[in-house]
């Protein structure tokens, strides 16, 4: 068992639990310390605004009825099982990918458990401009992102590599077709 974790992207699990350790706890600290839509200023374009969220990102479908709440979490199972399974698969080698993903794996979970325990997603990062806000997030919105950004960043990184691996395969392929048709 210690070897599956050893050797596979679930050696980065550690990732997923500290996010969403941090997440809860950071969410729990807002609901003991703040009361709904109170905002606290800590920078010039930054408070503390708590705010619960029916929605998806960006308060998306946040007012559709309440359908919305089972079919997110649904689908965040179901992107966290395949997560889990990947993990489990990747090799010993790869390192950006299963980090990347144990991120998305512990934000997912985060605002998972939100829905089920709460009905929806307590955020209270609250950036803005001016009078322009942008959409209050939370820790596990953060550790999605980074997730997301580091799976470009891998993708830039080393897609040209996967591009050679593969242009290799497919010459090496048509060879031996080519031999065989003779």
């Amino acid at each position: 068992m210690l070897k599956l974790f050893r050797e596979t992207g679930l050696r980065f699990l550690w990732i997923s639990a500290l996010a969403f350790i941090l997440d809860q706890w950071s969410k729990y600290t807002v609901i003991d310390t703040m009361s709904l839509y109170q905002s606290i200023q800590v920078l010039p374009f930054f408070n503390f605004t708590y705010v619960h969220n029916y929605g998806a990102a960006f308060s998306f479908l946040e007012n559709a009825g309440g359908w919305q709440r089972w079919f997110f979490t649904a689908i965040a199972v179901v992107v966290s099982v395949v997560i889990l399974w990947w993990l489990k698969q990747s090799p010993r080698s790869q390192k950006m990918l299963p980090v990347a993903f144990a991120f998305i794996l512990g934000g997912a979970l985060g605002n998972v458990y939100d829905r089920l325990v709460h009905g929806y997603v307590i955020d209270f990062l609250d950036f803005y401009v001016n009078n322009y806000h942008w959409p209050a997030f939370n820790i596990a919105d953060s550790a999605i992102f980074i997730g997301a950004a580091l799976l470009i960043i891998d993708m830039f990184k080393n897609g040209d590599k996967k591009s050679e691996e593969n242009g290799a395969e497919s010459k090496a392929g048509s060879a031996n077709s080519s031999e065989t048709i003779k």
